[in-house]
């Protein structure tokens, strides 16, 4: 029998990439293509999805990975698809794709200040039952086409998200999982499924819902058209995929209740499974369908921690840029090693970036460093640098308390995956914080293990999704806290608090300029 592989096509918020597995969960090779999603110079904050340029990136990927690799397309016994969240593609009654926004476009300020102006109290009631606020959602961004796009309105026959994309161009069937469906604002989070009646209550149309299919469900076959553009065999199984936080959790072995999980990237979130679909009764938290049935997640975002390192690279630390150039290594790897030399507190300094998460009133102060004295040995570049990692770990810190006082619940230990999880000080510095077991898996990048792993249950060769998840997922290195560091963070910890405080004030009094702040938030 020949060798058997899974593909995952995973269209994350910068880039596209095919990565083909074996069904051991080994990452055989992978090809990539960044895009970009454009803003409309007409509407400020606009982010549009070009799906006729990215789908030809994304069969593009395909296809060179298949050529890449010298495999028989026949031997991918399955496939399926992840997606960066929250980004809608409408489609007419004859499925043509007709208007698309990536997942953070923020065009929609008026249409939120609308929706809270007509009844102040309906984003709660609407969160106790979607487990979402209007900050990401796909209701004001609908509430705009009807107010700026009639004619978009009225021709929009269906809504869709993007992993959801990818599979009607495969296969011709459009339909919406939970995980992502769920991030829309308008699903049932209990029932995994539509609730119509919310969009209704915020004016808008309730027929444009697709069937909803279970993660990890057959979708179709690719069609014969499908594999003329991308090189695959035509009836090739296409499997129900999910949001990529969801499946990056089944990549890291996260599916059952209980399980923690922090994935660091451009932005960080915290994961926390739950057997229910219960929300947080102060909205502060979101909560989404998980991508394994009968599992939720509340989530926690950090705004742009990744960004803000690249940022502080290519702004103060051009010095390791050119010595990496030279010597074949990472410009991290040589910031963390001069980091690791500044004790943990920075002496006393800190630094504001993203803040503790508040869905129903999200906002974060004007990034700053603070606290820090004119001596140039104690608060170089490298100690800036420092701060700005132990601010992602103060946020998660708070981001887990918050779960924990919604839920009464607390983890074990947390697995750490993403880009961030390669650098060894910042796992350690997260151990320190949390004063939790930080476990790295070899694959950090496990969205795509994620999908892979759906891909290998949906066609059968794995009897279910976490004995999958625990045949596949292998762990790399183990960190445990420092006591003493752990000391001088829950000292430092509620004086960051304080100070996070006292910026947002200065910012509410437009005196300093937010880093984000929400659409129709003042």
């Amino acid at each position: 029998m020949n060798q058997q592989y899974l593909l995952a096509i995973d269209a994350g918020t910068g880039s596209i990439r095919a990565v083909l597995f074996d069904t051991s969960g080994r990452q055989i090779d992978c090809v990539q293509e960044e895009w970009e999603h454009h803003e409309d110079p007409r509407w400020p904050g606009s982010m549009d999805f070009d799906w006729t340029f990215n789908w030809n990136l994304a069969s593009s990927c395909i296809k060179r990975l298949i050529e890449k690799t010298k495999i028989n397309n026949k031997d991918i016994a399955g496939i399926s698809t992840t997606c960066m969240r929250e980004g809608i593609v409408l489609y007419n009654k004859e499925g043509k794709e007709i208007w698309a926004c990536a997942n953070v476009d923020g065009r929609s300020v008026d249409e939120v200040a609308e929706l809270i102006r007509q009844n102040p109290a309906l984003e709660k009631v609407l969160y106790s039952e979607s487990g979402q606020t209007y900050a990401l959602g796909a209701l004001p961004r609908l509430l705009w086409i009807k107010n700026k796009l009639p004619h978009i309105y009225e021709e929009t026959a269906v809504l869709g998200m993007f992993n959801d994309w990818l599979i009607h161009k495969l296969t011709g069937v459009l339909a919406v999982e939970p995980s992502n469906g769920s991030t829309t604002g308008i699903f049932d989070l209990k029932k995994r499924s539509w609730n119509p009646e919310i969009a209704k209550q915020c004016g808008l149309r309730d027929d444009i819902f697709p069937p909803v299919q279970e993660c990890g469900s057959k979708a179709g076959y690719v069609t014969e058209s499908a594999a003329a553009e991308t090189g695959l065999a035509a009836g090739t199984p296409v499997i129900v995929g999910g949001g990529d936080c969801q499946l990056g959790c089944i990549g890291v072995g996260a599916v059952n209740p209980g399980d923690a999980t922090i994935f660091g990237g451009s932005f960080w979130q915290y994961e926390y499974n739950t057997e229910s679909g219960q929300t947080d009764p102060e909205c502060r938290v979101r909560v989404n369908c998980h991508a394994v049935p009968n599992l939720w997640q509340f989530e926690a975002l950090a705004f742009k921690p990744g960004l803000v390192m690249r940022w502080y690279r290519d702004a103060f630390c051009q010095q390791e840029k050119e010595l990496a150039k030279l010597s074949g290594d990472d410009p991290y790897n040589l910031m963390n090693k001069e980091a690791e030399k500044i004790p943990a507190g920075c002496y006393g300094m800190m630094c504001t970036f993203s803040d503790v998460m508040n869905f129903i009133q999200w906002k974060h102060a004007a990034p700053s460093f603070l606290n820090f004295e004119l001596d140039a040995e104690k608060f170089n570049r490298f100690t800036f640098y420092r701060a700005i990692l132990e601010n992602a770990a103060l946020v998660t810190k708070g981001h887990m308390e918050l779960v924990q006082a919604s839920t009464g619940k607390a983890p074990s230990h947390v697995v750490f995956a993403g880009g961030a999880s390669k650098s060894p000080l910042w796992c350690q510095i997260l151990a320190d914080v949390l004063n939790l077991e930080v476990r790295v898996p070899v694959v950090k990048e496990a969205t795509a293990l994620g999908a892979a792993i759906l891909a290998g249950y949906g066609v059968g060769i794995y009897k279910d999704i976490s004995s999958a998840a625990k045949e596949c997922v292998k762990w790399d290195k183990v960190y445990t806290p420092n006591a003493e560091n752990h000391a001088v963070y829950q000292r430092m910890y509620p004086v960051w608090r304080e100070v996070y405080k006292a910026q947002l004030e200065l910012c509410d009094r437009k005196l300093t300029k937010n880093m984000w702040i929400a659409p129709g938030i003042s």
